[in-house]
């Protein structure tokens, strides 16, 4: 099988810390970049999720906060008001 070289830039100590993990389970840098590869093109996607931080306002404990809010209102309790924004 033919091969080719692959270059990547990445920060010096995260090279330095991913060829200490590599060297630690008995590989090196090209064997896991390899690894990787070939998974995601076995399983058609990226072995792993990628995801944003979540905005803190939608958290279930704040929702259930606003939902508690909301419900006081309903039933006459709790005092509404006015935001007011000056420019």
């Amino acid at each position: 099988m033919a091969q080719t070289t692959f270059s990547v830039r990445m920060d010096t100590d995260t090279k330095k810390q991913f060829d200490s993990f590599c060297e630690k389970v008995g590989m090196n840098a090209s064997v896991a970049i390899n690894i990787f590869a070939r998974t995601v093109l076995r399983e058609n996607r990226l072995p792993f999720e990628i995801a944003a931080e979540a905005d803190p306002f939608y958290s279930e404990s704040n929702l259930n906060h606003l939902r508690r809010g909301i419900a006081a209102l309903d039933i006459g309790k709790g005092v509404e008001h006015n935001i007011s924004v000056s420019e």
